[in-house]
């Protein structure tokens, strides 16, 4: 069994020293050393651990105590959470709706602010009602020539797949009646638009 090298670094003391370090430059960043100058490490080694020979330092209970006690989500070296709003807890919101169910004055307060969720039941939208349509148009004062328009412009693709399908000795005369009602009525439907635009319909209805 060989004995170990006296020389030899130790494997666990590397590990404590760089552990040493990294908790010492959180407790800097974090402002916590405030015994530490802008000097070197000799200044804090009366206060926060001892240093070795070869100039790295090592912490003492102090710093391990201190990155302890203090949370990660803590951890703001640039400060930028100075000016942030904190979030209330789940008990303090659960607090916060008990205290305004039981007294509607502490409602009121500065503490008690309106989220999306808050609303009265006499703030509903005046839309959400039910919907009555209006009723159509009667059919009963339209003009013939546009009903038969529109028959024709429906009826004659209709007619002339239907005879393909099931009439097919149809006689020329026929297709070419269908045909030519066909485009008759598509003419006279474009001929019925408007040919200048109200500027106060913008064409929608609701």
């Amino acid at each position: 069994m060989t004995r170990p090298d006296p020389n030899s670094p130790d494997p666990d003391s590397s590990a404590n020293q760089d552990d040493a370090v990294w908790l010492d430059l959180v407790a800097r960043l974090e402002g916590r050393d405030q015994g530490a100058g802008p000097g070197t490490a000799e200044g804090r080694e009366d206060t926060d651990g001892t240093e070795d020979r070869e100039g790295s330092r090592t912490d003492g209970a102090g710093a391990d105590s201190t990155a302890a006690a203090r949370p990660f989500s803590d951890f703001d070296p640039l400060g930028l959470s100075a000016g942030l709003p904190v979030e209330p807890s789940a008990a303090e919101r659960l607090a916060r709706s008990q205290a305004a169910a039981a007294s509607p004055e502490a409602a009121d307060g500065p503490e008690a602010a309106r989220g999306p969720r808050d609303y009265d039941s006499a703030d509903e939208d005046p839309f959400a009602g039910e919907f009555v349509p209006e009723e159509p148009p009667s059919l009963a004062g339209t003009d013939p020539l546009t009903v038969l328009a529109w028959l024709g412009a429906v009826g004659g693709p209709v007619a002339l797949l239907m005879s393909a399908m099931f009439w097919r000795s149809a006689p020329l005369m026929a297709i070419l009646g269908m045909v030519a009602a066909f485009a008759a009525s598509l003419v006279f439907l474009i001929m019925k638009l408007p040919g200048e635009k109200d500027e106060h319909d913008d064409g929608a209805r609701l």
